[in-house]
């Protein structure tokens, strides 16, 4: 990774504006590049581009690498002459502004992304030749067969659907050829429209960080179709579920449900399936955030069935080995919770750039890691990640005797780092201010900041709650209002002040 010094913007493309219910690959995220630019940020992160499911989560696709359709921008298709803009204008696609509604858009939005195919394949007589691409074969065969049984999960499907086998794929494709083509072309027109805003953003100096989860979700086409990259047992019925162990923010740990990987088969193969995995994110992003890292050093697994995380245990992982020809990469290691020997040797032998998290870092604790005096250049700086509550509300939710030690705190890095701090000055939107100037002020080479905390909003602009499901995770948006000439000019005030 570069040794330049450079900061960003968190910012997922779901929670860009738009007219149509979600945020997309159109001419908001073209105006989101300019207003990056102006501020002098120099690195766009968004989170894993994957197409969501259950629980809305892009962490838990149907697909570890294919791309998420609700990102297809209408009028884009409207001005390849895809659609008109009465086929979409009066469909409800959200009830309020600020939220995403997943539940209006699965039921709308594929409907006219379908039409927008039919006219595709009307003005494109070689269309089967364009679109025959093996890499989006297994995503477009999963879904034509999930379209058939209602979206179920792969688990619940009639027998004759339910255990993957070459002959079935073939006759899916023959018989569903229009459903198998629509799922691909989804891939096609993603990728021409991400690949024209990746070119845009880099031609005005905006480089973008990606991100992929660890682990993949069971109702998912690599656990269908190679369920032996998993431990699994009869029917293909997970052995082992990942997860973390219990902590001070949760007493039963937390329990995810995905399965864990089959490490000895995936070291027999010479890290194939993960290679080409990281090989198409490298596709799409300029750095690549590796959420959960640790779980590359030991993993905790809990047996299946378990209601809590409480009954885990911790198993080593491919550690090193996996990692010993990709060290060139401009790779990210998302290294917080449970950090022990392994994982800390594992990030010195790599030399990725772990991450710091300024949300934990005014405690009173001396020693305390995410203290940005305590860093040294190979890090990232975050005020807080998309599964924490917003810096503002959190310091709002702080008693009268955690203040006065966050306050304490605070000041004292403050004038470590010759950033300008007054503690009688009240209220928790100036903390919030000062803790991303410190952010920028450290000597950790990237720092990024979420929207929301730029913004200083509350605990309405959570992006994730983790180990739940609700309607208020993975919703947020912001206003066209909301990416100000003010927050431009302090953003680029802070990288001139402090040589990003």
């Amino acid at each position: 990774m570069a040794n330049d010094r450079k900061a960003g913007v968190l910012l997922h493309v779901t929670s860009l504006p738009s007219k149509y219910g979600v945020g997309t690959l159109g001419s908001e995220a073209y105006k989101f590049v300019d207003w990056l630019k102006k501020a002098k940020m120099k690195i766009w992160q968004v989170l894993p581009l994957t197409p969501t499911n259950y629980g809305d989560s892009p962490y838990q696709s149907v697909s570890s690498t294919a791309l998420n359709y609700y990102l297809i921008d209408f009028d884009v298709l409207r001005e390849k002459g895809l659609l008109k803009e009465s086929d979409y204008k009066n469909i409800k696609f959200y009830w309020d502004e600020k939220r995403v509604d997943y539940s209006l858009l699965f039921n709308n939005k594929v409907k006219v992304l379908e039409k927008a195919f039919q006219n595709f394949k009307a003005q494109n007589k070689n269309y089967e030749e364009i679109l025959k691409n093996e890499a989006n074969k297994d995503f477009s065969v999963f879904m034509t067969i999930k379209a058939l049984n209602n979206y179920k999960a792969w688990s619940e499907w009639p027998l004759e659907y339910k255990k993957y086998n070459p002959c079935l794929e073939d006759n899916i494709i023959k018989k569903y050829k229009d459903a198998y083509y629509f799922w691909q072309w989804t891939q096609y027109e993603f990728l021409e429209e991400w690949n024209k805003l990746h070119t845009y953003a880099k031609d005005n100096g905006i480089e973008i960080m990606g991100d992929m989860p660890l682990y993949v979700a069971y109702d998912s086409v690599e656990v269908w179709k190679y369920p032996e990259l998993f431990i699994l047992g009869r029917d293909n019925e997970p052995k082992e579920v990942a997860g973390c162990p219990p902590d001070c923010f949760t007493e039963d740990g937390q329990l995810w449900g995905n399965p864990v990987y089959d490490w000895d088969y995936h070291r027999a193969t010479g890290y194939k399936w993960w290679d080409e995995r990281i090989k198409a994110c490298f596709n799409l992003y300029d750095y690549l955030r590796i959420d959960h890292f640790r779980g590359f050093a030991d993993y905790y697994s809990i047996p299946y069935g378990e209601k809590t995380a409480r009954n885990g245990r911790w198993i080593e992982g491919p550690r090193f080995d996996f990692f010993k020809d990709k060290l060139d990469l401009n790779i990210v290691a998302e290294d917080l919770g449970f950090i022990d020997e392994p994982v800390r040797e594992l990030m010195k032998q790599t030399k990725y750039p772990g991450m710091k998290i300024l949300e934990f870092a005014f405690d009173g604790h001396e020693d305390n890691e995410h203290k940005p005096s305590n860093y040294t250049e190979n890090y990232l700086v975050y005020t807080g990640t998309h599964d924490n509550m917003p810096l503002n509300q959190y310091i709002k939710d702080l008693t009268d005797e955690e203040l006065e030690t966050y306050d304490k705190d605070l000041a004292s890095e403050a004038i470590e780092l010759c950033v300008e701090f007054d503690s009688n000055v009240s209220g928790s939107e100036y903390r919030c201010e000062k803790v991303c100037e410190l952010a920028f002020a450290s000597v950790a080479k990237l720092c990024i900041i979420p929207m929301q905390d730029l913004l200083n909003l509350g605990k309405e602009a959570r992006m994730n709650l983790p180990a739940t499901v609700s309607t208020d995770n993975w919703s947020y948006r912001i206003n066209k209002s909301d990416l100000s000439k003010e927050l431009q000019e302090r953003l680029a005030m802070y990288v001139d002040k402090y040589n990003r």
